[in-house]
């Protein structure tokens, strides 16, 4: 709830205006009104009026952490195949468990159509989920956001996990804003690492063991995780906290987490939650599904991607790449760099504002190394770096460093890839 105008005290001055930081105050008939989208209940404009015509805004109702337990995963899947992501996060969701204690669960959350989600549930366990909640409705068969805000926020109220993480795709992106809200708290968007935190009592005695600990409550044993997210264009990392409301809600970026290995014979619960959603609930009617009839690109999926940037002069440098790529089994990477020159289709974009890739080999070919593209390429297995300055930013996170000219050095490789498939035939005749 936002700041409260008294208009029958409110004189016209403006000086809540220049106060406020989020340009959430503007005069209409010399009274003061409020954008409640912008504002933040900062309370930066009440001290300012002269005339007591701002009421503040009230304070968080006080939320009982210890009835939050759990860690939650939402299993995205799509047409009866779940997403990558998800079972990135169900593995990350199991270390974060076991950090917080013995009886924290990981579970995974499966909403869709009866005949689609089944056959997953036995899928998230095997990949480490304690438990599965399948939310499953016909009316929820393809995504809308009305249909499946309604469902997981009933299903949140019920069962009230601590933690709910979901995967940053565009249907995540879409959801979480809105599940964030209506429990009335907050949510990290892009997280690139999570750890756990425990009670600000603990973490400050255990670390001051000679300072003053009379303001902190030593009966606070409450646990929280620490997000952490690129911020101001990847040039620093914030790590944020959510101390007094619950679930915390992170989304977190496909293929920054590791997944677990499969396990076919593990054993978990699946419940079945009901569901209580008409086609009331739902503002928007699908009429159809149109898929792209544009060749896209699986970055987050490959083994090896052969990347090109702005070091490749024009356009027609990826043709160069894109014979690479095949040669070696791989798919083509772009930086933004070439992406924004118009170069190649943004779906091949890697890095913070693109796609984050962890594949065996990353080949960057012509790419000076931009804080942005690494933050999402530098957890790949082996980097190999192509470029004419040696002093280029890229060599310093690649494994293997070749300084010349991409035009020059890859037909060499190529060339050598030849001839060692040349002599493997040979050898097994």
């Amino acid at each position: 709830m936002a700041i409260k105008i008294i208009k029958e005290k409110c004189k016209g001055c403006t000086l809540c205006i220049k106060a406020c930081p989020f340009d959430a105050l503007k005069m209409v008939d010399k009274v003061a009104v409020v954008d409640e989208g912008k504002c933040t209940n900062c309370n930066a404009c009440v001290p300012k009026c002269n005339f007591g015509a701002i009421e503040a805004a009230p304070e968080a109702e006080e939320v009982d952490l210890s009835a939050y337990k759990h860690v939650w995963v939402f299993a995205e899947q799509r047409h009866g195949k779940i997403m990558n992501v998800a079972l990135e996060l169900i593995g990350e969701g199991r270390r974060l468990a076991k950090e917080i204690s013995d009886d924290t669960e990981v579970c995974a959350v499966l909403i869709g159509a009866e005949e689609d989600i089944a056959p997953l549930a036995q899928e998230c366990i095997a990949y480490g989920a304690d438990k599965v909640y399948k939310i499953a409705d016909p009316l929820l068969k393809n995504y809308t956001t009305d249909g499946y805000t309604k469902v997981l926020e009933d299903a949140i109220k019920e069962y009230k996990p601590e933690i709910v993480l979901y995967g940053a795709t565009h249907i995540g992106r879409d959801f979480a804003p809105r599940i964030a809200a209506r429990c009335n708290t907050g949510l990290t968007a892009d997280c690139t690492r999570l750890d756990v935190r425990v009670s600000s009592y603990i973490e400050f005695a255990k670390k001051n063991t000679t300072l003053d600990t009379s303001t902190l409550d030593p009966n606070d044993t409450s646990t929280g995780i620490k997000q952490t997210r690129p911020a101001f264009g990847g040039n620093l990392m914030a790590t944020i906290v959510c101390p007094r409301t619950r679930p915390q809600m992170s989304t977190v970026r496909p293929g920054v987490m590791q997944k677990r290995e499969k396990d076919e014979n593990a054993k978990g619960e699946i419940v079945d939650v009901k569901t209580n959603i008409s086609k009331d609930d739902i503002h928007i009617e699908i009429v159809d599904i149109v898929k792209s009839a544009k060749e896209l690109v699986s970055l987050t999926d490959a083994d090896i991607i052969c990347s090109g940037g702005r070091g490749l002069g024009d356009p027609s440098g990826f043709e160069l790449i894109k014979k690479f790529a095949d040669k070696v089994g791989g798919v083509v990477g772009s930086s933004r760099a070439a992406v924004d020159a118009g170069w190649i289709d943004h779906s091949h974009q890697v890095g913070q504002t693109g796609t984050t890739v962890k594949p065996k080999i990353y080949f960057a070919c012509g790419i000076s190394g931009a804080i942005q593209h690494l933050a999402g390429m530098q957890t790949s297995d082996i980097i190999v770096a192509i470029n004419k300055d040696a002093d280029a930013p890229i060599f310093e996170v690649a494994d293997y460093g070749i300084v010349g000219d991409l035009y020059k050095v890859i037909p060499e490789i190529i060339a050598e890839w030849d001839n060692a498939e040349a002599l493997y035939d040979a050898s097994t005749k």
